[in-house]
């Protein structure tokens, strides 16, 4: 068994720094890839025990590589996913499959980015690329992304990786692999520099830009065998039933109660070993081997039931099941007129008004939950004291929802530019509101992400939203609750104005994706996570604070992690992350992001840093960002960059 340092060369001449683990077995077998910005040699080095058991236990050759502009590989990081880079892995796929050890067959997985271009390349149709293995990833990086969501600018994670691309992308190549010329491709790097989030403030609404490496609605262009792994608590899990209705090839779906993160580690729980379950899908589609898989159903998901929320919930309730397909052929849509409901605190009045706060949604603030400070939601109730809350009797009896549930409004603004907040909600017995499904709505997006129209002020319109993916029971004794409200703070960005909104109750329903009971059938036999691997490992506690200044009028969520580690290469990483969202209790047009990523890279060479700083603030008109780079070498300054830009908000 091998690894080895390995040059691999792009028909322009650049090269591309990957890390071959090679197994010691007779004869070629198929090789893994997996592609990060993320640098391999240092950064995200904690992912090589991952390659080597993929190697060891399923007798993989794996080829991990930085892509262009990244870690020590050639060239400049413009962006994530632009066509370059999926152009590079297809012919990366083309060596790997030509070498001597490689059967040539091919697979591609990862998760988060890795995920993402395992389906940008799936769609390009490389021929030696027998199946890919997504993990936590989307279809449309427009709707169902780290940067928007429902035509909203995403909030606190402007302070997570938006930011720390920027200092990382700054970052040299490793000396001991790049060679004598690190220092003059460290210099091309950082005076090249675009920071990505400055095209993604300006990109608001959909259009080429995020068309490009999007799946959805093309589902038909991905032949090869899919595998897709998904997590409740996770950002990236809508794409999960609309992808496998619309996949035209061999496919396989794993749903599991994970956030952002290892599903050995994930809090919440219940954890499992992916790897073992990974090795079966390369060994049916890239060995040909009868191994089962075709004899189970093809998705795997863990149905969810009531639950008392925690920031850090450790397991939530619950039992893994098969389904034979998607759309299940015993779901109904339950329709649940706000007629029906009891409008909490509220008369019997046919409209409800409410007076749009922008700091409304803390509670459940984290959209990508991962390890700390990204948390799971808190009880509802502080939210819903400033949201209109519509309850339905107790249940009588069990309620399964498993798909998108969906709310269709009849409603009003007093403002051309106003958002939605809806939550569905759980509400034990002794008042605790757990939630269930959340969405967050730019209303002048009603017709078009990509052409959005202001509201006329006072007319009432029509407009169905739909709610994330979800799985839930919810118990007899329970109400089911609908929460709206004019923000979803820090999630997203506030809007540019408070006034008023109007519900209307006759010609508004929640619609929820009800299912029956399932039908007999064997139990998933998946393997549990590793004695040792079913906690996360130690480490600095993170920072999570919700503030409310009562002199100074502001809310603010704190967040901050930290991190340092020993390195295989020799040398070691310190990595600091913080940052909060704050904004105004009185206008939610004043809001703004303030974050600071660092990098401290120790190497028997030399020591270098990386620091990037962003500000994001905004009035009813603009968002006015600042951001600062500042990288050293053996404690002396070498560079330092500005960029300023005032961005308009368009109907944002």
């Amino acid at each position: 068994m091998t690894e080895t340092f390995q040059w691999i060369p792009m028909s322009d001449g650049a090269r591309l720094a990957a890390t071959l683990y090679l197994p010691a077995t007779e004869g070629p077998q198929p090789a893994i890839l997996e592609a990060l910005p993320y640098r391999k040699d240092d950064v995200t080095a904690y992912n090589n025990p991952e390659y080597r058991r993929l190697r060891d236990e399923g007798g993989y050759a794996v080829c991990r590589v930085d892509v262009r502009g990244t870690g020590s590989s050639d060239g400049l990081a413009v962006d994530e996913y632009p066509a370059q880079e999926q152009r590079d892995m297809c012919e990366v796929i083309a060596w790997l499959a030509a070498q001597p050890w490689c059967s040539g067959r091919v697979g591609m997985y990862g998760t988060s980015y890795s995920g993402f271009n395992s389906i940008q390349v799936a769609m390009q149709r490389p021929p030696a690329l027998g199946a890919i293995c997504t993990i936590f990833s989307t279809d449309d990086r427009y709707t169902d992304d780290v940067h928007y969501g429902g035509g909203i600018r995403r909030a606190l994670d402007l302070v997570d990786y938006p930011l720390y691309m920027v200092a990382m992308n700054a970052l040299p190549p490793v000396p001991r692999v790049a060679g004598e010329g690190w220092r003059r491709t460290w210099a091309e790097r950082v005076e090249n520099l675009e920071p990505w989030i400055l095209r993604w403030l300006e990109e608001q609404v959909d259009g080429p830009y995020w068309r490009h490496g999007s799946l959805r609605p093309h589902y038909d262009a991905i032949r090869c065998a899919t595998l897709i792994v998904a997590g409740w608590a996770d950002g990236y899990h809508n794409m999960t039933w609309r992808t496998f209705e619309g996949l035209r090839c061999p496919k396989r779906m794993l749903i599991g109660p994970w956030a952002h993160t290892s599903t050995e580690t994930s809090k919440p729980g219940p954890r499992i070993d992916l790897v073992p379950e990974m090795i079966r899908w390369w060994d049916r589609w890239l060995r040909g081997a009868r191994n089962g898989i075709d004899d189970e159903p093809p998705i795997t998901v863990y149905a969810r039931r009531s639950t008392r929320p925690a920031g850090d919930l450790d397991r939530v309730r619950g039992v893994f099941r098969f389904e034979a397909g998607w759309p299940l052929e015993r779901a109904r849509a339950d329709v649940m007129p706000l007629s029906d409901a009891i409008a909490v605190g509220r008369g019997d009045a046919p409209a409800d008004d409410l007076w749009v706060r922008g700091d409304v949604g803390a509670t459940a603030s984290i959209w990508c939950a991962g390890g700390g400070p990204f948390g799971q939601p808190l009880d509802q109730r502080p939210d819903e004291a400033l949201s209109l809350v519509y309850d339905w009797p107790p249940l009588e009896e069990e309620l399964e929802i498993l798909g998108y549930p969906r709310v269709e409004l009849r409603l009003s603004s007093s403002e051309p530019v106003a958002f939605v907040s809806l939550k569905l909600c759980d509400v034990f017995e002794d008042g605790t509101s757990a939630l269930v499904s959340r969405t967050a709505f730019n209303l002048t997006h009603r017709r078009s992400h990509a052409e959005p129209e202001p509201l006329e002020p006072g007319a009432p319109h029509e407009v169905t939203v739909e709610l994330d993916a979800t799985s839930w029971t919810f118990e007899r004794g329970h109400r089911v609750r609908l929460d709206v409200a004019g923000a979803d703070w820090p999630n997203v960005w506030p809007p540019p104005a408070a006034g008023r909104l109007t519900v209307h109750r006759d010609g508004s329903a929640l619609v929820l994706p009800a299912v029956g009971p399932p039908p007999p059938s064997p139990e998933p036999s998946l393997p549990p996570s590793r004695p040792g691997r079913d906690r996360p490992p130690p480490g600095p506690e993170p920072t999570w604070r919700i503030e409310h200044d009562v002199v100074a009028r502001v809310r603010r969520v704190v967040i901050a992690q930290s991190a340092d580690s020993e390195l295989e290469v020799g040398g070691r990483l310190t990595e600091r992350y913080s940052g909060h969202a704050g904004v105004s209790t009185e206008d939610p047009a004043d809001a703004w992001v303030e974050g600071r990523a660092r990098y401290e890279l120790s190497w028997p060479e030399t020591a270098v840093t990386s620091e990037s700083r962003l500000v994001v603030r905004s009035d009813k008109g603009v968002f006015r960002v600042e951001l600062d780079l500042e990288v050293g070498e053996g404690g002396a300054p070498r560079w330092a960059r500005r960029w300023e830009r005032t961005i308009p908000r368009r109907l944002a």
